[in-house]
């Protein structure tokens, strides 16, 4: 019986087809207050992207 590999390409079906249509945001948001940075994370589908960085 062969060893496989954990580094192997496994074929995950539809989950690894779904993944290559998402995107993440980042947007570096500035505090009022102290003047920090806060960044703002989002995963969204990349269809929706253009609506979801207006509103960010």
């Amino acid at each position: 019986m062969a060893k496989v590999s954990k580094n192997s390409k496994v074929d995950r079906g539809k989950n690894a087809v779904e993944s290559k249509n998402m995107v993440k945001i980042i947007k570096f948001v500035r505090s009022e207050k102290s003047g920090a940075y806060a960044t703002r994370e989002k995963i969204v589908h990349k269809d929706l992207l253009q609506d979801t960085v207006k509103n960010m």
